[in-house]
């Protein structure tokens, strides 16, 4: 190495130093109102949701949908078996023609008494006789064609139509099965409306004060926040847990979010001035969460941090202790360490 070599050397790390914190991105960090929020743990379901169940019994025949399908409001998710039920159809059909018939010799046997009292062959209380037959003949009727009503609505029974547009959540039976009334058979819900339900101490709910309230939602699955489109509280408390139900509207066609996930939702109650950092800037080594905050003279100096929530739906974490208002820190912590470890080298 020639005496020329060092000080070419020495000029080349300055330069190099010098380049990479021109290229390194900074903020001046400044206190700041941002929304202070009371969280609460809540479950996704669907505002519009229905599990089908059996009102007949009988053998599961047919079944068109699995968990997962999309259907549309009157499909026909699945059949029962109907012989039973036409059966009792085709009982009712005979029971009518029975019942008529009767009626029309009941009426005949009071035209015939009628006219034989006319003509004083036959007391009043015969006349009166052949009337009440002829009435019953009537309610026979009536109660008969009532009866196939009846059976016909049955046969009605054995298809499963959709109540609503929407998605299979999940089947309960399989194609063989026997059914019988009350046997849940699917469930069905509209994935384009959705809400988180929390349940909220009553303490809590006096703190955050009178409606209309306003609130956040996280969903922590995904990493993503969405604002409310309604918040809706129950007027009544849990006797055994003494919390308040509320409700949490998400917005139209939120994606990637299904019935029973779990969500934290943020009740947004004031304003408070405090320090927040972008989550990009943090460097997290195990148990090390810190930031690169600039020296003043042109370096990056590594400065521990002990930080608090997550600041509503911004890419923001607030920090409690580590750092002041007014200090600059490096927005891209891997080149601030590359430029403070080359600035350190002799």
């Amino acid at each position: 190495m020639t005496k020329h070599t060092v000080p070419l050397l020495l000029s080349a790390l300055l330069c190099s130093a010098a380049l990479a914190r021109a290229e390194v991105p900074t903020l001046l960090i400044e206190a700041r109102p941002v929304s202070v929020s009371q969280p609460a743990e809540a479950t996704v379901e669907a505002v519009r949701q229905a599990t089908l169940a059996a009102q007949i019994a009988g053998r599961v025949m047919e079944l068109n949908v699995d968990a997962g399908d999309r259907v549309t409001r009157g499909d026909v998710l699945l059949r029962i078996d109907a012989a039973e039920a036409s059966q009792a159809v085709a009982g009712a059909e005979a029971g009518v023609a029975q019942a008529e018939a009767g009626r029309i010799k009941a009426r005949s046997d009071y035209e015939r008494a009628r006219s034989l009292f006319e003509s004083k062959f036959v007391s009043q209380s015969a006349l009166d006789q052949a009337r009440s037959a002829l009435d019953a003949a009537d309610a026979q009727v009536r109660s008969a064609q009532a009866g196939r009503g009846q059976a016909s609505t049955v046969v009605g029974y054995t298809r499963i139509v959709s109540p609503l547009s929407g998605l299979v959540a999940a089947r309960h039976v399989d194609a063989g099965e026997m059914a019988q009334p009350g046997t849940p058979l699917l469930t069905v819900y509209d994935p384009a409306a959705l809400r988180a339900v929390a349940d909220v101490s009553q303490q809590r709910m006096t703190a955050l004060g009178k409606a209309p309230l306003r609130a956040s939602v996280e969903l922590p699955g995904s990493g993503r926040w969405v604002e409310a489109a309604a918040v809706t509280v129950l007027p009544a408390a849990d006797a055994r847990t003494h919390t308040v139900r509320v409700r949490v509207d998400l917005p139209p066609a939120t994606l990637g979010v299904v019935p029973g996930s779990y969500a934290r939702v943020h009740f947004l109650s004031g304003e408070s001035a405090r320090l927040v950092v972008p989550s990009t800037a943090i460097l997290r080594r195990g148990e090390l969460t810190a930031v690169y905050v600039a020296d003043g003279k042109g370096g990056f100096s590594l400065r521990q941090l002990r930080l608090g929530e997550r600041v509503g739906a911004e890419d923001g974490v607030e920090v409690l202790a580590g750092l002041h208002s007014g200090e600059t820190i490096a927005l891209d912590p891997v080149q601030a360490g590359i430029a403070a470890s080359t600035a350190s080298r002799p």
